[in-house]
């Protein structure tokens, strides 16, 4: 069950691999998540140390929060992969410069999951490309669902 997607990250970057990590959260942030108060369109993975960390994503605190917690809204947050898999993203990402992007955050046996993209960024002509190739598309299925309701007589 998805609890957010970012659409941003493919108008942007061309997404080559996915690998779901867990993440270290905090109480609050879980009962914030589930409430829906989340999002991810402006964060970003790092890699420090051998560790993967999710930076900018923003859990906005309830008002029930408990008052010995001080709630951090965009603190930065450890994400948990397997070492092999860790290794795998920090060879792509130092020697061929691909980005790692957070594509969408879901529940998987009832723990919050976030997939992350490794992917490479777009140009400028890419983005006008991938815009053309939806609008055809959508033009394309008008046309089709049109033409197949406007033939009178054909049984």
């Amino acid at each position: 069950m998805s609890i957010i997607d970012n659409r941003k990250a493919f108008h942007d970057y061309f997404i080559e691999e996915r690998f779901e990590a867990g993440m270290v959260l905090q109480g609050w942030e879980v009962k914030a998540i589930r409430a829906g108060r989340a999002q991810i369109k402006e964060s970003y993975v790092v890699i420090l140390d051998a560790e993967l960390w999710l930076l900018g994503m923003h859990i906005s605190p309830l008002a029930s929060t408990s008052t010995h917690t001080i709630p951090d809204a965009t603190r930065t947050r450890k994400l948990l992969l397997k070492a092999e898999e860790i290794s795998k993203l920090i060879g792509k990402v130092e020697q061929r410069g691909y980005a790692l992007i957070p594509l969408n955050m879901h529940f998987r046996n009832g723990r919050i999951k976030l997939e992350i993209g490794l992917g490479r960024g777009k140009k400028q002509h890419d983005k006008r490309n991938t815009e053309r190739d939806k609008d055809w598309a959508r033009e394309r299925e008008r046309i089709m669902k049109h033409d197949t309701r406007s033939k009178p007589g054909t049984d």
